[in-house]
């Protein structure tokens, strides 16, 4: 089975300020798309890394091609519409979808996310946290979904099988974690801030899986 990562690294970043693409950021003096291909790397579950940038961010292709990824330029018009850009159009089949902006995920939680997948049987996997966990960060979600009564706020990893990605609804498998950082989303300043300040990989994730 073939599964290639695609880390979305194409965001405006309007609400961070400066001239620095968001996924250039640095946090603990590397670029937050440098930590998480790294990271995809050394989890060694990826046959290809690809990264997907926009016009707005030519840098992070740039960067890309330094880490010895393959960019592919999408259209600009959102997360999932980019993604299911990328995946059509270079026909990926299992696909390890990543936010550039999770500069502490770590290569056990990549291979966990990947192996719950795989048991599932299911089409595609997201990976959510418990509200306070996020709250927890100083982060406020943008939204919130209920399930089996929990308020989850996804994580920004998600794996999808590629050849199904034109069908409207597919069965989806859900896996909670509760693991600090690792699911440190930075959208904003504050979140930047608290990433710099205490820039530390949360080596163990404790997950359950909820099918």
């Amino acid at each position: 089975m073939t599964l290639s990562a695609l880390v979305m690294a194409g965001g405006k970043a309007t609400r961070m300020g400066g001239n620095v693409e968001k996924p250039l950021l640095k946090v603990a003096g590397k670029s937050m798309l440098q930590r998480v291909v790294e990271v995809i790397r050394q989890s060694s579950v990826a046959d290809r890394i690809v990264v997907a940038a926009t016009d707005d961010t030519p840098a992070s292709a740039l960067e890309a091609q330094r880490l010895g990824a393959e960019p592919v330029i999408t259209p600009g018009d959102g997360f999932e519409e980019d993604m299911r850009f990328a995946i059509k159009a270079l026909s990926l089949e299992d696909v390890l979808v990543v936010s550039a902006d999770l500069p502490f995920i770590t290569a056990e939680l990549v291979e966990k996310v990947v192996e719950q997948y795989y048991r599932s049987g299911k089409p595609t996997l997201a990976v959510m946290t418990r509200r306070e966990v996020y709250e927890k960060l100083g982060s406020k979600p943008q939204y919130v979904f209920k399930i089996d009564g929990i308020d989850l706020v996804a994580v920004g990893i998600n794996i999808i099988d590629g050849r199904r990605i034109g069908e409207r609804e597919l069965d989806q498998a859900v896996l909670i974690i509760e693991s600090g950082d690792a699911v440190l989303n930075v959208n904003t300043p504050q979140e930047l801030e608290h990433a710099r300040k205490e820039p530390r990989r949360t080596e163990a994730a404790h997950s359950k899986m909820e099918c």
